[in-house]
């Protein structure tokens, strides 16, 4: 009896371990994603998702050029992130979050409700803050990362993401100096009255105005 519970002690064992070095084979050959890879994919593709929702509410509801032009980018780079992401994790069988996260949605009414110089304000301050947080989340993922794939392509995302926060930083640079500046009004065009006449296409002439010299 003592022996059969033996055997079984060290089979039990043996299935464990098994079971273990079949895990680290799989993970080696990218086989099996980690929960901490997954958490990076699922927060990396919500991220792209708020840049590209709140992008094209700042596309429309920016004062400035400067915040317009960014918020134009933030889609444009963020979308191809989102495809490149999206492509990389189905190889991987995992599935992309496809809605915001209720924190991003709750920033995105808020912004919504926005506009002018407030909007510009509000939104680049976000942005500042959003790509302050994605650099670290992708330096993480590009250091401790087990999935080669998913480490590497954090690494090659990198250097849009610092480059995305040094412009958010000009931008917002921009927006905190002051209101949206508009165009001085100038000055209305003087008719000088002189003895032989002149003549304006909005008054006619001012013939008479060197009456009595």
């Amino acid at each position: 009896m003592k022996a059969l519970t033996s055997i079984s002690i060290v089979a039990a064992a043996l299935v464990a371990l098994t079971g273990r070095v079949a895990a680290q084979v799989q993970l080696a050959q990218g086989q099996l994603v980690s929960d901490q890879d997954r958490e990076f994919v699922n927060k990396a593709a919500t991220g792209n998702l708020a840049e590209i929702e709140l992008g094209r509410v700042a596309a429309q509801r920016g004062a400035r050029p400067s915040v317009r032009s960014f918020a134009e980018r933030m889609v444009t780079d963020h979308g191809r992130s989102s495809t490149e992401l999206a492509s990389l994790a189905r190889g991987k069988g995992i599935e992309v979050p496809t809605a915001l996260e209720p924190s991003q949605q709750a920033v995105r009414d808020r912004l919504s409700a926005l506009s002018g110089n407030d909007f510009d304000r509000a939104y680049m301050l976000e942005m500042v803050r959003d790509h302050t947080e994605d650099i670290a989340l992708f330096e993480r993922a590009a250091e401790i990362s087990t999935d080669p794939d998913l480490k590497a392509w954090a690494a090659q995302s990198l250097p849009m993401l610092r480059e995305h926060l040094a412009l958010a930083r000009q931008v917002n640079s921009e927006v905190v100096l002051g209101p949206v500046p508009t165009p001085a009004a100038l000055p209305a065009a003087a008719i000088i009255p002189w003895c032989e006449g002149a003549y304006a296409p909005a008054v006619g002439t001012n013939f008479g105005s060197c009456a009595g010299r």
